[in-house]
């Protein structure tokens, strides 16, 4: 861990318990990011993206078993008394969660709601607060006078620019984003995407974005890492990892959007035939292989690590490897 990094994830693995036994939703994952820097996670639904997102400050439920560590500012959240961890939520860190209508108090006027963090962290007064929350929503591209408004009486993109808003209140320096653009329409999607990259990059405030959609976060991230059944499988620079993609899952979610002006992208889509796996009854070896098109006959068999591929990026897929090194990983590395 630098000085520069702002959070660092090691080993994190998630399990939830359930009736029938234990549900691993996220796999020792490990992954940092430094102030300033734009990590962008995704992945298909089901792959473990919101698990992590929440896990973050452990906002999971009861049910979820969480172990590994998450340092936050080198503290590990994991080991936080409760009173350490309500004094970084929000303050030190803060999400973005998607679905700003169900995420806003209904019955509160929205400047209310972004001036509530400020009054539990700072302790302002009520002039400070009012003074900051027109600030915040000039920021984001609302006008002072709509902090009267209640969230009902905003469009989606405003509302999401609220939410931003309350994410910037006690100046944290990292902020989860998990979908902030769903449900918007394109246009709007691409104003919040800008928005969240030219506030992050003014204040140098680390950023992970989560999302299904990998030319998102292409355009937003600086880094991607992809996520399938609960683990990485891909990690490097954005551009990199878009259009030159290691792994079979990262190549198919990058095929899987038209190319504008290009008919015979739009008339034979690219993409992938059937769903993630249920995380309950996981596949041996490789989780991706019966999905896979160019699956090797042990990859039924080995696990494969985050391997080197070149250009700064790793892939766990042993077509990274050399032929030396496929055949020592399928001895070495066995499902147990």
């Amino acid at each position: 861990m630098t000085d520069s990094t702002v959070l660092e994830v090691d080993d994190l693995s998630v399990t939830y318990r359930s009736g029938s036994g234990e549900v691993p939703a996220v796999r020792g994952v490990s992954f940092g990011i430094a102030a300033g820097e734009k990590l962008g996670l995704a992945g298909e639904s089901g792959c473990g993206k919101s698990t992590m997102a929440l896990a973050m400050l452990r906002l999971l439920p009861k049910s979820a078993r969480m172990t590994g560590r998450i340092l936050f500012d080198g503290d590990d959240v994991l080991d936080m008394t409760w009173g350490r961890l309500r004094a970084v939520r929000w303050a030190g860190a803060s999400i973005v969660f998607q679905g700003a209508m169900h995420s806003l108090n209904a019955v509160q006027r929205i400047g209310t709601q972004i001036a509530e963090p400020m009054y539990l962290h700072e302790k302002v007064t009520e002039s400070e607060a009012q003074r900051r929350v027109g600030e915040l929503l000039e920021q984001v591209g609302l006008p002072t006078r709509r902090a009267d408004a209640f969230p009902h009486e905003l469009s989606g993109g405003q509302r999401q620019r609220v939410m931003i808003a309350m994410a910037l209140a006690c100046n944290p320096s990292l902020i989860i984003a998990d979908e902030p653009t769903t449900a918007l329409d394109v246009m709007i999607q691409a104003q919040i995407l800008t928005l969240i990259e030219s506030l992050v990059s003014e204040h140098g405030i680390a950023l992970l974005m989560i999302s299904h959609d990998l030319s998102v976060l292409a355009d937003t991230c600086d880094r991607l890492a992809i996520m399938y059944a609960g683990r990485i499988v891909e990690e490097g620079p954005s551009q990199r990892v878009f259009t030159s993609p290691n792994h079979p899952y990262s190549a198919a979610l990058s095929t899987a959007f038209p190319t504008i002006g290009d008919p015979a992208s739009r008339r034979n889509p690219g993409g992938l035939a059937g769903d993630p796996p249920d995380p309950a009854d996981l596949p041996t070896g490789c989780a991706f292989h019966p999905r896979c098109p160019s699956r090797l006959e042990h990859c039924s068999s080995v696990v494969p690590e985050l391997w080197p591929a070149g250009d700064d990026t790793r892939a766990a897929c042993v077509l990274t490897l050399s032929d030396q090194g496929r055949s020592l990983a399928s001895t070495t590395k066995e499902t147990v």
